[in-house]
């Protein structure tokens, strides 16, 4: 499959229908993804801009061998050395020995590291050019978004920025445009992408695209390297991730919890009671964390101002779908949301400390450094206590 993506540009690339994980196990991917490689005709000189995962390697070359000689491409980008943008590029330069390819000065680094081999690599850095005759290539780097070798390309006369990473979503569609998809699956898609792979760089995100916006590049298309091409109102997405990268908080407060005979999953249901009485505005999401897919979690915190995170005591820890959430949250580096901690025991009781070390490493602001613990199966008492934590929690969130 391929199309034109103008009278220039055409898609190459794989839509992967079957895909449901992405980055080992780490990333769900319930719409599937694309692997999004882009081949680019010039008057005078034609560039292949990213390739396609391993596992469809020889299909990828096999279709571009239909759309074009492979001997007429001059040149091939690699953005970002990934193997999913990169696992081609073997296959490819099997065909064209030689051909020479150009990335980073950390991407050569990243790709010889993958296929040791030495192909006849180009560093290039911001500002630098690319003549394909009637028209350039101009490479801006943009170092972890999200590896330290990313970078994007913008095709002068066509306007079309190609980000790689950035801007994306793991989203199969056979339409590929942003405009004939339907706009809740496209969104819901592109705010897990950037909650779950780019939140921890959301500085750096502001920081390259003010920098990008200041050379005053006219944007017409944005083609990244998953999902669908952003061609109306395609500023729309830089726009969100912009709104992204501040620190992002909607009025909502998450509470992700185990339980393991449902005295935790009643305290959770109580505690949110409480929150919905001092703050009836608010939007609270309840999550069992281990009959929830993590990622989508993850997506709902980044989403909330505050969290509340509930685990029984177990061998004087946590249930591992807490200990494994709150893992993911640490990394993500989330900023300025506020949490804290419950949970049933019937020992020791350590759940409750345990969560809220945990938190406070994560970066989370405590709203009660104490937490609350639950002895055993709640009895009523138990639950208003619960009740009025939500209501302490509510209000520290108004």
């Amino acid at each position: 499959m391929s199309f034109k993506v103008n009278d220039n540009v055409t898609w190459v690339g794989k839509i992967d229908w079957e895909l449901r994980k992405f980055h080992g196990e780490e990333l769900s991917t319930h719409r599937g993804t694309s692997y999004n490689s882009y081949l680019v005709q010039g008057s005078e000189k034609t560039v292949v801009i990213d390739t396609v995962w391993k596992p469809f390697a020889e299909e990828f070359v096999e279709n571009l061998k239909k759309e074009i000689n492979l001997n007429e491409i001059d040149y091939i980008v690699a953005n970002h050395g990934e193997i999913d943008h990169s696992g081609a590029l073997a296959e490819l330069l099997r065909e064209i020995p030689g051909t020479p390819v150009y990335c980073s000065q950390a991407g050569e680094k990243s790709l010889r590291g993958h296929y040791h081999q030495d192909w006849n690599f180009h560093t290039v850095k911001t500002g630098d050019k690319l003549s394909l005759g009637d028209k350039e290539l101009i490479f801006v780097e943009a170092k972890m978004l999200h590896w330290p070798d990313s970078m994007f390309c913008y095709l002068t006369e066509d306007n079309i920025l190609f980000p790689n990473d950035a801007f994306g979503q793991h989203y199969a569609s056979e339409h590929m445009f942003n405009d004939l998809v339907d706009q809740d699956e496209l969104y819901s898609e592109a705010i897990k992408y950037y909650a779950n792979i780019l939140t921890p760089f959301s500085k750096l995100v502001a920081a390259k695209i003010k920098e990008v916006t200041g050379l005053n590049l006219q944007v017409d298309m944005i083609c990244p390297s998953h999902g669908v091409i952003w061609r109306k109102d395609p500023l729309q997405i830089v726009n969100k991730y912009m709104e992204w990268a501040q620190a992002y908080q909607e009025n909502q407060v998450t509470i992700a919890y185990d339980t393991m005979w449902d005295g935790t999953r009643r305290g959770a249901e109580a505690i949110a009671a409480g929150i919905k009485e001092a703050n009836p505005d608010i939007t609270i999401k309840l999550y069992n964390a281990a009959r929830s897919d993590i990622n989508d979690v993850i997506t709902e915190i980044f989403k909330s101002k505050g969290i509340v995170v509930g685990s029984p005591t177990i061998n004087r820890g946590i249930l591992h779908s807490i200990a494994a959430l709150l893992e993911i949250a640490k990394g993500l580096k989330f900023q300025q949301k506020k949490a804290c901690a419950f949970g049933c025991y019937g020992w020791s009781g350590e759940s409750v400390k345990v969560i809220t070390g945990l938190l406070e490493e994560a970066g989370f602001e405590l709203i009660n450094s104490d937490g609350l613990k639950i002895f055993w199966n709640p009895d009523e008492e138990a639950v208003a206590n619960a009740n009025a934590y939500g209501r302490e929690i509510g209000t520290a969130l108004a």
